[in-house]
């Protein structure tokens, strides 16, 4: 049996929660945690927003976020315990014997200098490795992980990369020295189906030939079921069920496991009669300076229906939603709503028709002012809308609180004491307070675990039951399209590619590219990542 090099003993993790107006109490995150890793294994991690799944990542490198800490248990890496070693002990660790890919690459790069340099830094800073060996291990991790121009890549910047590349390259950073652990923090929540193959294949390459160590932290049980080979369940703060994947996946003991397995084939009925045409797309053409994103995509959106927007990154989903919005004028074609043509500035749209179409951002965090209250929030909308102040604003916001299934003390709350699904539910609120006919939903589930997706996904069916407004919901998520979607309409490098009823895009004979999308949408088994590798190689030796 393979020597543990990670050994973890009844973790607990506190943070120090400040109330204003009350003494600091602690808060309990994780407890009562235990797991060993040894080296070249992978443990997953999965649960729910709040489950512990980062923190306990992060403590594999002696970390807490902010106010957080380790106050009881052990960790050790190596045979170092991490708990109570100085800072200067844990920074030889960190760089060198244990590495951290982070959820966002786009965040954890600097944009002014070039990701070689970036990449190469901790291993000169360790003196593992001279400028020259570090550059030229680096091209060889390129080369492994499918970069392109590997002997030239790292002369890019940031920006010149794609979501995908860019998430490789911090894989590389954290390979570069040599670290006997990984810690993979979602890596892949953020990419389409297709480029989160290509990064799932790399990873797991990179770990076979490297015999590094890792935990994989990750929301998605597909996902996780294709690189751990042992998976940890969590939620609250503690194991609810811990295991090899084959167990966990075909045999799981607990029910809320069971919950997790099962989330993946929700299935929304077909749709009525789509003929009634609230919004329409004709022909539209946009982009930015000289680079054409949108060529010349036409679809509609029937009153009280979800249509799903799906495709890859850079294939025009989010623009196609700026253009609607008035964000982005188009160059050629028009949105029309309800029949009548709407100005293709924002700032030339009347207040009605601002009010008719809103928008659900992918990432609640960045699009609530944190200084706000969420009564503030909800009741922004109502006063400019409807012109709502007072006793009669509060009353609306008490409302909305209700039809989110929030409690109405949730208005006195700032965003910051909110869970993930807590605030993506408000986001819908201060949607729905404007009552308008279309909501755009970007991403919305994206960056939240399975089950807090579903409530949300759950949530908006309701909404639109009582309601009768319609949707435009943008993902990259086949099992959410089949979930909620009455009309799906595929994108590809600005084309619409396919489009109809559900069950005819959903069904064969399919395009090239739809097929290849449907293809890369992980399925809860071991062994699939690798029939979708083979299969890719046997078709690009076939061209």
């Amino acid at each position: 049996m393979a020597e543990d090099l990670l050994r973890v003993r009844d973790l607990k993790i506190e943070a120090e929660m400040h109330t204003p107006g009350e003494t600091a109490r602690m808060l309990t995150i994780v407890e009562g945690v235990s797991f060993d890793l040894p080296k070249g294994r992978v443990l997953g991690l999965i649960g729910e927003s709040g489950a512990g799944k980062s923190t306990i990542g992060l403590s594999a490198l002696g970390y807490g976020r902010g106010s957080v800490r380790i106050t009881g248990g052990e960790v050790t890496l190596g045979g170092t315990q991490l708990v109570g070693l100085s800072q200067r002990g844990l920074r030889r660790l960190r760089g060198a014997k244990v590495c951290y890919v982070a959820q966002s690459a786009a965040a954890a790069f600097n944009p002014a200098f070039r990701l070689g340099d970036q990449i190469v830094e901790a291993a000169l800073k360790h003196g593992i490795l001279t400028r020259a060996q570090a550059h030229e291990r680096a091209a060889g991790l390129f080369r492994t992980l499918g970069l392109p121009d590997p002997e030239s890549f790292g002369r890019r910047y940031p920006h010149q990369v794609s979501g995908g590349q860019l998430q490789r390259a911090m894989t590389v950073m954290a390979l570069l020295p040599s670290p006997d652990l990984i810690v993979f923090d979602e890596p892949t929540t953020a990419l389409d189906v297709t480029t989160q193959i290509d990064v799932l294949v790399a990873i797991k390459r990179a770990i076979e030939e490297t015999h590094t160590a890792a935990i994989y932290v990750t929301h998605d049980l597909a996902v996780v079921a294709q690189v751990a080979d042992d998976i940890m369940v969590l939620r609250h703060g503690k194991t609810v069920e811990y295991g090899p994947v084959a167990q966990v996946m075909e045999s799981p003991r607990e029910d809320y496991t069971r919950r997790l397995v099962s989330m993946r084939h929700r299935e929304k009925p077909q749709a009525p009669d789509q003929s009634d045409r609230l919004l329409t797309v004709d022909h539209v053409e946009a982009g930015y300076s000289a680079v054409k994103v949108l060529d010349g995509v036409s679809l509609h959106l029937p009153k009280g229906q979800t249509l799903a927007v799906v495709g890859e990154s850079g294939s025009g989903k989010s623009t196609l939603a700026r253009v609607i919005t008035g964000l982005l004028p188009p160059r050629h074609g028009r949105i029309t709503f309800k029949g009548r043509e709407l100005p293709a500035r924002l700032d030339a749209r009347s207040k009605e028709q601002l009010r008719q179409i809103q928008m659900i951002y992918q990432m609640a965090d960045t699009a609530m002012n944190p200084r706000h209250t969420i009564g503030d929030i909800l009741g922004r909308p109502l006063t400019f809308y409807f012109g709502l102040r007072g006793a009669k604003k509060a009353t609306r916001v008490k409302e909305l609180l209700g039809a989110i299934e929030l409690p109405e003390h949730f208005a006195g709350r700032y965003p910051a004491e909110l869970s993930g699904g807590q605030k993506q539910r408000v986001a819908i609120a201060r949607a729905l307070a404007a009552e308008p006919e279309v909501i755009l939903c970007d991403e919305p589930t994206s960056a939240l675990d399975p089950l807090v997706a579903d409530g949300i996904l759950k949530l908006l069916q309701k909404l639109q039951a009582e309601t009768h407004v319609s949707y435009l919901f943008i993902t990259h998520d086949i099992a959410t399209v089949r979930a909620i979607a009455d009309s799906v309409a595929v994108m590809h490098r600005g084309r619409l590619v396919r489009f109809g009823p559900k069950d005819q895009v959903l069904s064969p004979p399919f395009d090239d590219y739809t097929d290849l999308l449907l293809k890369s949408v992980p399925e809860m088994r071991i062994g699939w990542l690798e029939e979708v590798r083979d299969a890719r190689r046997m078709a690009a030796a076939g061209n």
